[in-house]
């Protein structure tokens, strides 16, 4: 009996001893949002709710540090500086101005794209399939829907010859979107008036430049420097202007109508690249996604105040529809 007890006495203490070693710490995840504008707070709660899904505790194993530059481009390099010094593992954005910088600056940082208008014409990808470099995520697929937005304006405003693009300065996808708009205007008989500007001081004097040029629509190109909505729809509602944004945030913020993919859901399924990249995976191994469901929606609150009438082969075609001052929906 002895014998035995000493025999077994060794592997009882190594047994023993697993538990200690499995308690070891987990290793805590730095994930860095930046962006040129602002952020929804239901898009920055969907990419925590995405990660919470995959396990991530924040306070436990991660900390998510948010930097808003609010419109002003030159604030974007020490923002992305700052995450840079905290060491982030993975920076996350949805600004081709914030993604070119943080690439430019570190080559090793991963980076994702959580809503990103044609990545491949902005060069940020090599392609789709296979980003290389180290930026993958989600494509908004937005400069493409040129035509259809165009068409719906149209179709709401048949008399309407002229539509003029609130499009941003100095900004690669303005001069990607500019000749897709000119080109689907071209098949429709009505001409595109681009007016850029760079920071939200510049709407008022844009708006009004606009309604002196008798556009009979304004389209508001997606970028979080225009967001949040409502500075520009009080001011275009205003003056009974028309007006077309990419997605139902530029509806339920007192646009007319906006077509597009939704954004807060692309928020949340940039954690999924996140994890990868987490757990191992290169960037420039990680397909680029696209979405594949858009949502159209009007707003009838402001179609009322403007004094336009949508007509019912266009109505019908809403995924959602504003009724009621706060948003109300269907």
């Amino acid at each position: 009996m002895i014998k035995k007890f000493l025999v077994w006495l060794p592997v009882t203490l190594t047994l023993m001893s697993v538990p200690a070693a499995s308690a070891q710490p987990k290793k805590v995840y730095r994930v860095g949002i930046v962006t040129r504008g602002f952020l929804l707070p239901e898009q920055t709660e969907a990419f925590r709710q995405g990660m919470r899904d995959l396990g991530y505790v924040e306070g436990r194993d991660l900390v998510i540090d948010s930097r808003f530059a609010e419109g002003k481009l030159d604030r974007l390099p020490d923002l992305v500086a700052e995450l840079l010094r905290l060491k982030a593992d993975v920076i996350v954005s949805n600004s081709i101005e914030a993604i070119e910088i943080v690439r430019d600056t570190s080559k090793s940082t991963p980076i994702v794209m959580s809503s990103i208008s044609d990545p491949l014409g902005s060069g940020l990808v090599a392609s789709l399939a296979h980003p290389g470099g180290n930026i993958t995520g989600m494509s908004l697929y937005s400069t493409e829907l040129a035509g259809k937005r165009l068409e719906l304006i149209k179709e709401t405003l048949p008399r309407v010859r002229n539509v003029a693009l609130l499009v941003l300065r100095n900004h690669q996808p303005t001069r990607l979107l500019i000749p897709e708009m000119e080109s689907a205007a071209r098949a429709m008989k009505i001409t595109v008036q681009p007016v850029e500007i760079a920071t939200p001081e510049e709407y008022e004097n844009a708006i009004s430049s606009i309604v002196r040029s008798r556009a009979g629509a304004m389209f508001v190109q997606n970028n979080n420097v225009f967001s949040p909505y409502r500075a520009i729809t009080d001011l275009a509602n205003k003056h009974r202007l028309a007006t077309m944004g990419t997605a139902m945030g530029f509806v339920t913020g007192g646009g007319l109508m906006g077509y597009g993919p939704n954004a807060t859901p692309m928020w949340r399924r940039s954690a999924t690249f996140v994890d990868k990249i987490l757990k191992g995976t290169k960037p420039a191994d990680i397909p680029v996604e696209q979405p594949m469901q858009f949502e159209f929606g009007v707003n009838l609150k402001t179609a009322k105040q403007i004094g336009v009438t949508i007509p019912p082969n266009v109505l019908v075609r809403a995924d959602k529809v504003v009724r009621e001052a706060g948003g109300n929906r269907q």
